[in-house]
């Protein structure tokens, strides 16, 4: 026990490690497949590195418990006269040297380890199970650090715990890429804070700022903190006008364009998006100014909403955007999150101005009461119109294939089962793979599999193995105080005297109110009269 153990158990992890690089290396004992030794190979190194992420994801979770156990018992031999500030440092510089960290390194591990052992136990068990990696724990830790115990723990939950009342759908968490897995448990945590989304975005905007950091080889970052229709709008503009200075006697990239756009904004040119490449201390060349929707303006003054300042430049945003807003929350009746659609969620008053100054892709989608779901729609022609294509990007959030983040208006509409086929052109057959993956499908063995109304494609590898989608978290709509969901039971709306409460009674333009349709107009009809 004590010392010798460790130094056995560890001998012992080499030993495997010495063994499992023989494999790899095609010097095992015996060949993983006599009949096709190269074949064999490759399937067994795929074995091997999903193997090596479990174990990885059991070693953070050692990492972090034997880094918080050390940091307990350095704490009680310091004693409590110890200055507490020069404790953590010490504690932190002697973990960061053991691991070669630096001192801000170390810190943030030490303070994610201490999240994931001490308040997250659904995480510490998911990690030492190897279901997910350090790197989504971190996620977890960071996500949780401003919500009480209640709503750590909900979140968690949510994402972990399949049994939770309202579990994530889809993809596992634990395959997913940690930067995909952020961005869901962002969003989650944007809808259930317990603050209002409202007075967090009024802290955020008066934290607005520009960023300038030294990069290699002559380069450097300029970046903004901005509000999230801003940027969005912005990155939006960048991109149509980089994609309409694109041409045969264009020979940069569309990355390319879009930095020597930006840098014209800025410097005060034209969008001509004068070639860069050269020189950075050239003149800019004054080019033809580029108009597009996909844009916004920066005049006007700052207004005053909700009870909070937003104190902003508000922008006549016209952004080929998609945003999703719950009836109630866009009349005012509720403070339920928005979503933009590359983004995620955003405050009602910041999805009502977009609709007020007329975001060129509102589209007027309906969505099931019971889970917020978008509902299904269909074509019985090839072309796939505006409106479908809208939707799909509201049903997928992005390209479908595992790990991409890809929500460009650029993404493609692809059918999943060819039209010449017998595919129809309905929500059901189509995905919307970036031009990267949609080529992938059709020049290797990478194919989609069957999606539905509310669930985007997976896919399955030429090895044969399948990769679920990432679906969107549909949440039901929240309705204002003094109304209920009671009434929605199925396929038809409950009327008075159904063994409903006082509270629960339907107002009387709602009561024979069959299909969806004739709900949200009755609902629209009755709120605004």
């Amino acid at each position: 026990m004590g010392q010798s153990a460790v130094v056995r158990a560890f001998g012992e992890i080499r030993a495997a490690l010495a063994v499992l690089n023989a494999e790899v290396d095609g010097c095992g004992v015996e060949p993983f497949s006599a009949a096709d030794p190269l074949a064999g190979v490759a399937a067994g190194c795929l074995d091997i590195l999903a193997g090596a992420r479990e174990v990885e994801a059991g070693f953070a979770a050692l990492k972090a418990r034997a880094a918080v156990t050390y940091a307990e018992s350095a704490d009680v031999v310091a004693g409590p006269d110890a200055p507490v500030r020069a404790q953590e440092m010490a504690v932190a510089a002697e973990i960061g040297c053991v691991l070669a960290l630096g001192p801000r390194a170390a810190s943030s591990f030490l303070t994610a380890s201490h999240a994931v052992v001490a308040s997250l136990p659904l995480t510490l068990s998911a990690l030492q199970a190897g279901v997910i990696s350090w790197g989504h724990a971190v996620v977890m830790a960071d996500e949780t650090a401003c919500l009480d115990a209640a709503g750590a723990a909900a979140l968690e939950a949510h994402f972990l715990d399949p049994d939770a009342p309202d579990p994530a759908r889809g993809c596992p968490v634990g395959a997913l890429p940690a930067h995909r897995f952020k961005a869901k448990a962002r969003t989650w945590r944007e809808r259930h804070h317990a603050e209002s989304i409202e007075t967090r975005h009024a802290k955020g905007v008066a934290e607005r700022r520009v960023e300038f950091r030294a990069d290699q080889d002559g380069m450097a970052w300029l970046s903004a903190c901005l509000p999230a229709d801003q940027a969005l709008a912005g990155w939006n503009r960048l991109t149509a006008t980089a994609r309409g200075l694109q041409g045969p006697g264009e020979g940069r990239t569309l990355t390319q364009l879009r930095a020597d756009t930006f840098a014209d904004a800025i410097l005060g040119s034209s969008t001509g998006a004068s070639d860069t490449r050269a020189s950075g201390s050239g003149s800019l060349t004054e080019g033809a100014s580029g108009s597009s929707s996909d844009g916004a303006g920066a005049s006007g003054s700052s207004s005053e909403r909700e009870g909070a300042v937003r104190d902003r430049v508000p922008s006549p945003v016209r952004a080929q955007v998609l945003v999703t807003v719950p009836v109630f929350s866009l009349l005012g009746l509720t403070d339920e999150p928005a979503v933009l659609d590359g983004y995620g969620p955003i405050p009602p008053s910041m999805a009502r101005e977009l609709v007020a100054n007329g975001a060129g892709s509102f589209y007027r989608v309906l969505v099931d009461p019971r889970d917020g779901a978008p509902l299904e729609i269909g074509r019985t022609s090839y072309r796939v119109t505006g409106p479908m294509r809208a939707w799909l990007r509201m049903r997928d959030g992005k390209c479908p294939f595992p790990g991409c983040s890809n929500n460009s208006l650029d993404n493609d509409a692809d059918h999943i089962l060819a039209w010449a086929k017998g595919g129809t052109t309905g929500i059901s057959n189509l995905g919307q793979p970036c031009p990267k993956h949609h080529k992938l499908r059709h020049t290797t063995g990478w194919k989609p599999t069957p999606a539905t109304k509310n669930e985007p494609p997976g896919w399955t590898s030429p090895t044969g193995r399948h990769y679920a989608s990432e679906h969107q978290d549909w949440e039901p709509p929240r309705w204002p105080p003094g109304w209920s969901s009671g009434f929605f039971k199925g396929e038809r709306y409950l009327s008075r005297g159904q063994n409903m409460t006082d509270e629960e009674m339907v107002p009387k333009e709602l009561r024979v109110a069959r299909e969806r349709s004739v709900l949200e107009e009755a609902l629209l009809k009755h709120l605004v009269s």
